[in-house]
């Protein structure tokens, strides 16, 4: 979403700069923020500028805001108010015109509320919002999801996958995605490394994807198409095939001496 607002809008030729906020410790994000001088600290050579420097004119996205401290807190605000900052170790202020983007997987709101979160900052940020429904929301969007991911791992890793079979498009129809899109992509980056034809199958999904195939529309549960679809499905794992199934391993063991199946 923050590229599409930044690719889609007046400052699409000017950059766009992402900062994982949760990823760095206070005293890192400050100065990837907004930069040193040298001999600011210890191991600062040379001089450095901060991403707010370097998204003049542009966008910056600051992923997992609700993670940053109270001092960065107030340093933030600063640069929204007064379109300012100071490199650390200096006191001259650097004019910026970039446009913010924040995201949070957080209620900032509640945050506010537990005095955890400034609400003048709450309030700067809070220009526009756009709520991200979890992906389990809008479910139509799987398949186009999907097939972007195919085709982005395909080129990655040489391969030439042609789809997902219609076992696996039912799964992932029919999955909550507790992680969203970033657990549909790992999941398609997973599949594609491991399938070595041209469609992927529950076989080369990851492992808690089995146990998640709805048995009811299996023909005859434990009968002999039953065993057999389980077993194609799980590349003939039949350990993931008597999951799928309700059954104990010896139980599809002996199923498949009694059906014959090869």
């Amino acid at each position: 979403m923050a590229e599409a607002l930044h690719h889609r809008g007046s400052r699409h030729d000017k950059p766009l700069v992402k900062v994982n906020c949760a990823a760095l410790p206070d005293n890192l994000l400050e100065t990837e923020l907004f930069g040193h001088v040298k001999g600011a600290f210890t191991g600062a050579i040379s001089d450095k500028i901060g991403r707010f420097q370097r998204a003049h004119g542009g966008t910056i996205f600051l992923d997992e805001i609700g993670d940053i401290s109270p001092m960065m807190q107030l340093r933030l605000l600063r640069v929204l108010q007064e379109k300012e900052f100071e490199r650390v170790g200096d006191t001259a202020p650097i004019k910026v015109d970039v446009r913010v983007v924040a995201a949070t997987n957080q209620d900032l709101l509640d945050k506010v509320k537990r005095g955890e979160f400034r609400e003048d900052l709450y309030y700067r940020l809070k220009v526009v919002e756009a709520v991200m429904p979890p992906l389990r929301d809008r479910r139509d969007d799987i398949p186009l999801l999907a097939n972007y991911f195919l085709q982005k791992f395909n080129a990655q890793f040489k391969k030439e996958i042609k789809g997902i079979s219609a076992d696996v498009q039912k799964i992932f129809m029919e999955h909550p995605w507790p992680g969203n899109v970033r657990e549909l992509r790992h999941t398609l980056e997973h599949a594609t490394i491991l399938c070595h034809q041209n469609t992927i199958t529950m076989a080369h999904l990851p492992g808690n994807f089995g146990e998640l195939l709805d048995i009811k529309s299996l023909p005859q549960p434990g009968g002999r198409q039953a065993v057999l679809r389980a077993l194609e499905e799980t590349a003939w794992n039949k350990a993931r095939a008597a999951r799928i199934l309700g059954i104990s391993r010896r139980t599809i063991y002996r199923k498949i001496e009694e059906y014959k199946i090869a």
